[in-house]
This record gives structure tokens, sequence and C-alpha cells, in this order.
């Protein structure tokens, strides 16, 4: 395949170009050489293998060469537009506890944010400043001229016009901030007026209706910078953007509309005319019944929404009527952080349960269990010893490096073992654990068949309970350590956590033990991943 050299040398995976902690480049573009050529290239497997003028060699997944360009998420193109109809069938929402314990259920709300650009916690505990441990569960708060949070509801002298029971139009908050925070947070403590029911317009759907009805409009209001102003006794703020932002490819990334908002805009008559005309033609489409979303917050409820995409609004409501919403700012860029790193350990969660589901229910080495039920006892027994939970982690991982689907290039499965080669599962295990666990879970996995040949050597009648299996293994594996080895692995660390991991793993052996599924573990691992 055709490929740019600058490109694939600027995207060599390997440690000497980037720091395997975080993916940065330890390079600068400027530091490779004029001449830069591939001077042989070859594919090996899944990879493919280049070497290059300078000396350097790169190796590159083929699957990672086929990806396609992925956006951040911030524009249409990473987002399902919607109108009101879409969610006949219900809002996307959840419950407090289960979004708090559940990181399945926290990713969907994430995501229900990221792509539909909102969502709404049920039963979220009914007191004051909770909103700003909602917005900490997945980011930051932004703190502006407001506070770090804001009480909606009747003000004796409103500064901003939520802050009184009349009807709000859809609009999107702060624009005349420069960056507008890009997430809103509501979250309703009381709701005993009448009226006061919320509303939500798809503003990338707007957006949309107008590129295709009037193109000419939806032009002059992603080109036209409106002048967005804001103050009172102690703050005053201007931020000069469009309503529509467009991104270089001209997608959709952000709309900003709030009449009230809006200051003087100082163009050519011929400019302002057709920019009045294509402001009131948008606003016409906003107000549309068949994109505008209503619902009512109830105590308890928390809406979270993307405050550059979605506009909101509210019915009017009663003067006296009790009504009292929080609400806070954050950002889409710590709720995007969150979901990926969800995404990324829900990824590996699968992946361990697919090894115990799949080739982990064949034999084990010989023994009456198979190696996931092997596995999930030592699990258990862990637990229900009360260890703590990184060595709970470590007994029901012990042995994944016997499943050759937890191998790195050219590592050997447990038959082997028993065929009389040592396929150093400890280590091949533990380096592979360690793309998502700290030391911790690694280490007590990497050296427990080193402490059944420490526990041989210092242990009176260890080595005579051993099983049939465990005996023949122990001689391929280097047999007892002398006393000077012992001594050396007493005092690494994890060297105990590893004498205990070694004692489940003699003991979960028991046929037809009735053990937990993977399932069980899911929410420990989980809470235990690192990366």
């Amino acid at each position: 395949m055709p490929l740019s050299p600058y490109w694939l040398r600027d995207n060599c995976p390997c440690a000497e170009c980037r720091d395997p902690r975080n993916g940065q480049k330890l390079f600068q573009i400027t530091n490779l050489p004029e001449d830069l050529t591939i001077t042989h290239q070859s594919y090996e497997e899944d990879q493919l293998e280049v070497n290059w003028s300078d000396g350097h060699r790169s190796r590159y997944p083929l699957d990672w060469l086929d990806e396609p360009q992925r956006g951040d998420h911030r524009t249409e193109q990473g987002k399902r537009l919607w109108q009101a109809a879409d969610f006949a069938a219900g809002i996307p929402e959840a419950q407090w506890d289960a979004y708090l314990t559940d990181p399945a259920e926290q990713a969907a709300v994430l995501r229900a944010v990221q792509r539909l650009g909102f969502a709404v916690l049920r039963a979220v505990p009914r007191v004051e400043r909770q909103v700003l441990a909602v917005a900490e569960s997945f980011g930051y708060v932004r703190e502006t001229n407001y506070g770090e949070l804001f009480d909606v509801r009747v003000e004796p002298d409103p500064n901003n016009l939520a802050f009184t029971s009349v009807a709000i139009a859809p609009h999107t908050d702060n624009p005349y901030r420069d960056p507008v925070p890009t997430l809103q947070l509501l979250h309703c403590l009381e709701n005993a007026a009448v009226g006061g029911d919320s509303g939500l317009v798809d503003g990338f759907r707007a957006a949309d209706l107008l590129r295709t009805e009037a193109p000419e409009d939806f032009a002059v209001l992603t080109r036209t910078l409106v002048p967005f102003a804001f103050r009172d006794r102690h703050t005053e703020l201007r931020a000069d953007r469009p309503l529509i932002e467009t991104d270089a490819s001209g997608r959709i990334r952000e709309v900003r509309f709030n009449n009230r908002s809006i200051g003087t805009l100082r163009l050519p008559d011929a400019e302002l005319d057709a920019f009045y005309a294509a402001y009131r033609r948008f606003a016409a489409i906003t107000l549309r019944p068949e994109l505008q979303l209503e619902f009512r917050l109830g105590p308890g409820d928390c809406l979270i929404f993307d405050n550059v995409r979605l506009l909101h609004a509210r019915t009017a409501f009663e003067q006296d009527g009790r009504r009292h919403l929080q609400g806070c700012y954050a950002d889409l860029d710590s709720l995007a952080s969150t979901l990926a790193v969800l995404d990324r350990h829900l990824a590996a969660l699968d992946t361990l349960q697919e090894l115990f589901e799949g080739e982990g229910a064949g034999e084990y080495l010989g023994e009456e269990v198979t190696m996931a039920e092997h596995m999930l006892q030592a699990g258990i027994l862990a637990e229900r010893a009360g260890a703590p939970d990184a060595q709970i982690a470590a007994a029901l991982l012990h042995d994944v490096g016997h499943i050759s689907g937890a191998h790195s290039q050219g590592a050997m499965s447990g038959r082997q073992l028993m065929k009389g080669v040592d396929n150093h599962h400890s280590a091949t295990g533990a380096d592979w654990l360690a793309r998502w666990f700290g030391p911790d879970v690694t280490e007590p996995v990497r050296l427990h068949v080193a402490a059944k040949r420490y526990l041989c050597a210092v242990e009176p009648g260890y080595r005579a309970a051993l099983s049939e299996a465990s005996e023949y293994t122990l001689q391929v594996q280097g047999g007892p350590m002398t006393p000077e080895e012992a001594a050396a692995f007493a005092a690494l660390p994890g060297a105990q956590d590893a004498v205990a991991v070694r004692r489940l793993d003699d003991q979960a052996k028991v046929a037809d033990a009735q053990t937990p599924t993977f399932d069980h573990f899911r929410p420990l691992l989980a809470a235990l991943l690192t990366r």
C-alpha cells in the first residue's frame, strides 16, 4: 500500500518515538532528516515492518493502518440529529445509583450526552450543591460570574431572565463567553409550580434544516460575526462569534443562539438585511413544534445537556410557585475523556470475559476443572477470605497466560507446559495484564509460579500436598528453589501477595464447586483498571 514516508515515521509507535504511558511523541518533526526514505518494508503476520534510511526500524499493526479518520465527536458527524418524535418511547435516562456503580450505565449516559446532546439522571439526592457532584462524576465544574453554581428560581432583583417566572424561548447560555461553557447541568430540588416545564431543541438539526431549505441563509449565519454581550454592575463580557459555526470541512460544530444577548451588529445595509433575513428564518425553524421536545423535571431529576448544540427553553410558571433548580456549567472535553476511558475499560473487561467463556472453558493442565473454573474458584476463595481487591483480581486472573488468546507474539499455551516445555505463563500473563492493571495486580500473577517453587523449598509438607499435575509442572518450571533463590524471592516486592495467590491456586481445583460467573467480578476489576 502506498504510504507517505513522513506520515508513517511521524506515527511510529515504538517506545523510542512515543511515551508508552501517554502516547506523546518524543521528537520534533524537524528532527527527521530531509531525505528520509524507506529502505525496506515487509509484512509479517499482522504487522508492517519498515526500515528507514536513518537506521530506525518501525512496526505498525495492519488494522491500525486501515483505521478511518476519527473526529473529536464535536461536529455533526459525531452526532445523531433528532426531532421530538424520536423520543416517543422515552428520553435517555438512568438512575443515579446505577450510574455511580455500573460503568456500562455511566458510559450509556455520557454517550447519550455526546451523541444526542442530553440525558437525565433520576433520583439524584435532593440536597443543596449536589449538582456539583454530578458534574464532578465525569469532569470539572466551570466557574463563572454566576459562581460555581447558580439557583434557578424567582429572585427579587434578577440580573438574568432565568431568575424570573416568565417563559424563556429556546436559547443557548453564555454566548458572550470565549470559550463558552459547553455543558450545562440543571438539578431539580423542587417543582410544585403550575407551569415551568422544560424544553429542548436540537440546534444542529435546526441548522441542518436551514442549510437544506435556504443554503444562502445558512452561509450568511456561518460567516457573520455576531457581537454577543453581557454586563451588570460587576461584569462585562463580549464574544464575536457566528450563530452557526462550522469546521474547515463545512460540518456544523457549534450553535450560539440567544436573542437577549445579541449586541448591536454594525455592517453595511445590504449585509444587515441579509443577516436579519437569515436570522429570522433560523429562529422560525427553532420554533417549529416538531423540533421542540418538552418534558417536566421532577424533584431529584438532573438534566445534563450540550450547551453549544441544544437550545433549552422553559414555559412560564406562577410567580409564587415553588420551583427551584440548581445549575452549574462543565465542559464536553472532560465528559468525552471520561467516556473514552470507560469505553477502554469496558473493552478490557469484555476481552477478559471472552477468555473465560471461550478458551477458558477448556481443560486445565490435567486437573478435574476447566481453566475458567479454576480461576473463578481462586477469585471467590480470595473474596471469601477477605483479601484486598488487588489480591482477589490477581487470584482470578493468575493463569490467563495459559490461554492463547492472551498471549503476546510467539507465546505458548498451557498444552506446551504439559508436554514438558515451560511456557512462562506467569510472566506472559502479567505482561499482558499490565496494559490495564497496576503492579498490585500483575506482580502476584508474575510471581505465583516462583511462589510454588519457594514454598516447596521453605515449607515442610507443602510439596507433598501438590496435585499430580502440579508436581509435574513444578519439575518443568525449575523445581524447588535453592536457599539463595528463596531468600532473593522473599525480598521481592509482591512476594507475600504472590504466596497468598499461590495458596489459593492450590485450593482452587475442586470438581463441580459452585462459583459465580465472571460478571460477579466485573465491578471489582473495573475499579482496579488503570488505563
